[in-house]
């Protein structure tokens, strides 16, 4: 099959520029960030490394030779030549990236060392995630019987990835446009779908070809943070908690929930509720728990090369840190006199080593930070929000790290591509920043905020606090720098919709559950000086605060296992009508329909799903007044003149036309303007496709 020949294509590419580029991966990630050693894989770092830097450039060089290709060739169906071009391009640099590998090894002599495989208990614990994964991939999109069947949970989400996914794989969406607001630019982070759709042209069936690469961020994303985590605490166990509960979120709803169902249906409720727990605003959207990995599958694979660059960094964060420290024990005085006389001595030794050594603003590695720059910078259009928080944390950690100038570059070469992204694909600014506090709380002052994060993460701030007291050193500074993504939710909208910054606040809590994890790692241990000599005690202490950070997460999880599908006939006529007599050219005059079997055909709407439109930064209401008119137009005359202004191709009638409340369709007009050429069902379930190029009238 060629989808699988693309990637793994796109994962051996991945594989020469990192064995190449990056070889001391093999002994770095086996060290905590202090030195010390571990029994920990490279292979966690490696494999997600691996696919993630050969499948986003292949989909970056395939799109943009597919443009090419349409825009200055005029090619009429380019993907499928952009496609081989792409696959040619990427064996040729594989094989020759492998060939100078060899040669220099060869020449050198070396020896390498065969990296540890994973532990028992890792086979296990990621055995167990990879099935819970996969099974909640396909539980909310998947086809059998040659019906297609999407969660309810995910339903309004998937109409702007389908539209987006089959404009590519049965149109032709280039230059590319929004498929629920066609005839503008793209605003929207659509690479993912984009990669998707090209692997349905390419043979993959279409949940397939959507679930893998998702299945494959949710796991690279837990191989990461728990490495991540194990290197940062040096303890296996808060690497497994923490990848736990990134998986399930921490909130007190749970037990509020409970405590509000009378007593004789609790045990109903638990079996049988399909309606996620709604506290707070949008909470019932599934806002914060798993259901955001379900219905925005490019979410997780951007989040695994957020990790990916904090792996390469943070290093250099603790090489400051070292250094420091040595110099305070060369400056510490033996006396408190001489303590107070050497005060001036130790503040300029800790300045000059902070700001004046040769490393500071020194450079390290400037081809592998110019290599991650880049790979940053393709994150723009597959999830622009985990660029920017990447960006914001990485600015933090440089201003305490040595070699400020890998971040440099890694952050101003992933600067330059997305501004290059933005100005190819929109007619005006990527984004529109101001300042707005508070979030979605709903009393925006200090302490209403305090009390929003309270009933959103419950007893997880409890641990931030402690370990904000009783940490030390970096990893305390590092409480602080992870809760960066945290402060930019409640301080910077982005979008017209604010609460797309719940992505913020989701990455925040991934990162610091590294904190609370180390905790109760530390209470599991036999040499645990709190409650010494109560072992059991501590370790029951260890498994209740464990079950009240998952429990909310894990009882979404099943109700995200309760919810209904909606089923669509992948053979549906009307959907096999517009695959085969429109393009992604041809702009499609409708409804506002979210998901349905013309959005699964190709379509590309003049105003579909309003909402992430709206948050995509679009101009929905002006929009919704023209469809009005379209719609409503009183004469043959009226009707051609909008239709024509406005480039549209075809119109539909149907019962969601004629029973719409945002206009009155009049439908004998648009019959007595255009032909129809395409009619399914009877009476008012009739659909109607009329051709706008056919007049009836001059």
């Amino acid at each position: 099959m060629l989808g699988i020949l693309y990637l793994f294509l796109g994962v051996m590419f991945g594989y020469a520029v990192c064995e190449s580029a990056f070889p001391h991966m093999r002994e770095a990630v086996t060290k905590t960030f202090t030195g010390k050693e571990l029994s920990l894989s490279s292979y966690f770092v490696r494999i997600p490394a691996w696919v993630l830097s050969g499948v986003i450039p292949l989909t970056w060089v395939t799109y943009l030779t597919a443009y090419v290709l349409k825009v200055v060739f005029s090619l009429e169906y380019p993907l499928l030549t952009a496609d081989i071009l792409a696959m040619v391009l990427f064996f040729c640099l594989t094989a020759a990236l492998l060939f100078f590998r060899y040669r220099r090894e060869k020449k050198a002599q070396t020896v390498k060392s065969r990296p540890g495989w994973f532990t028992t208990t890792e086979w296990i614990f990621f055995g167990v995630l990879l099935v819970f994964f996969t099974q909640l991939i396909f539980c909310t999109f998947s086809v059998k019987d040659g019906n297609l069947n999407v969660g309810f949970s995910v339903y309004s989400d998937f109409a702007p990835h389908m539209g987006m996914i089959r404009s590519f794989s049965y149109g032709n969406n280039f230059p590319t446009a929004y498929s629920h607001f066609a005839g503008e630019d793209i605003r929207y982070h659509f690479l993912f779908q984009f990669l998707v759709g090209n692997l349905e042209l390419l043979g993959m069936r279409v949940d397939l070809a959507f679930n893998l690469p998702s299945i494959f961020g949710l796991l690279a994303t837990c191989m990461l943070l728990y490495a991540l985590a194990v290197r940062i605490t040096g303890k296996h166990a808060a690497g497994y908690l923490t990848t736990l509960f990134f998986v399930f979120r921490s909130s007190p709803s749970f037990f509020r929930f409970l405590a509000e169902l009378p007593k004789g249906e609790i045990w109903q409720q638990l079996k049988t509720r399909q309606q996620f727990i709604e506290y707070t605003q949008n909470e019932g959207w599934g806002l914060w728990n798993l259901n955001v990995y379900c219905n925005q599958r490019h979410l997780a694979f951007a989040l695994a090369v957020m990790l990916l660059a904090f792996h390469y960094f943070l290093p250099y964060v603790y090489e400051m840190a070292e250094k420091l420290s040595r110099k305070r024990e060369e400056l510490s005085a033996d006396t408190e006199e001489k303590a107070r006389a050497s005060f001036g001595a130790m503040l300029a030794g800790y300045g000059k080593t902070f700001f004046f050594t040769k490393t500071a603003f020194g450079v390290k590695h400037p081809l592998r930070s110019l290599l991650l720059g880049v790979l940053l910078g393709a994150l723009a259009f597959f999830n622009g929000s985990v660029l920017t928080a990447c960006c914001a944390v990485l600015f933090f950690l440089a201003a305490v790290s040595d070699y400020r100038l890998d971040y440099l570059i890694s952050a101003g070469t992933a600067l330059v591509l997305s501004l290059l992204e933005s100005k190819l694909f929109i007619a005006g600014s990527a984004v529109s920043p101001k300042y707005q506090f508070g979030f979605l709380a709903a009393n925006k002052t200090f302490f209403g905020v305090l009390d929003y994060m309270w009933q959103l993460w419950g007893i997880l701030l409890l641990f931030l606090g402690a370990y904000l007291l009783l940490g030390r050193g970096v990893k305390r500074y590092l409480v602080f720098v992870f809760s960066v993504p945290l402060l930019m939710a409640f301080t910077v909208s982005l979008t017209p919709d604010i609460t797309v910054n719940h992505k913020f606040v989701m990455m925040a809590e991934m990162l610091l559950s590294v904190f609370p994890a180390e905790i109760i790692a530390v209470l599991f241990e036999k040499q645990c000086t709190f409650l010494k000599n109560r072992l059991v005690m501590r370790r029951i202490t260890a498994v209740l605060l464990t079950v009240f950070l998952t429990i909310t997460g894990f009882f979404e999880y099943f109700i995200i296992q309760r919810q209904y599908q909606a089923v669509y006939d992948m053979e549906d006529p009307r959907t096999v009508w517009f695959r085969e007599n429109t393009d992604s050219d041809d702009i499609i005059l409708s409804a506002p329909y979210a998901l349905n079997e013309v959005v699964l055909g190709g379509a590309m709407l003049y105003y579909g799903h309003a909402y992430y439109a709206m948050s995509a930064g679009y101009d929905t209401y002006t929009r919704e007044e023209i469809v009005e008119q379209m719609y409503e137009a009183r004469t043959p005359a009226a009707l051609d003149a909008l239709i024509q202004e406005h480039g549209i191709d075809y119109i539909i009638v149907d019962r969601d036309a004629r029973e719409s409340v945002y206009f009155n369709v009049r439908e004998y007009v648009i019959a007595a303007t255009y032909e129809a050429v395409y009619t399914y069902g009877e009476e008012e379930d009739r659909f109607t496709v009329y051709d706008t190029g056919k007049k009836l009238v001059q």
